[in-house]
């Protein structure tokens, strides 16, 4: 694991956290959704980088 791919995916974890928390203060579904495609985009990007894949 690399720099970018730990920094990508602890993000998107923190993104994930936030999904969790504005659903329970039930924000807004667009701002929710908004955000989860945020966290899974960061997630994707970290574990595609990861070098386990070559």
């Amino acid at each position: 694991m690399n720099g970018a791919s730990t920094a990508l995916i602890l993000v998107g974890l923190f993104l994930a956290g936030g999904v969790y928390s504005f659903a329970r203060q039930q924000m807004p579904k667009g701002l929710i959704v908004l955000l989860s495609l945020g966290a899974a985009l960061c997630l994707v990007a970290g574990v595609l980088r990861l070098e386990v894949w070559n």
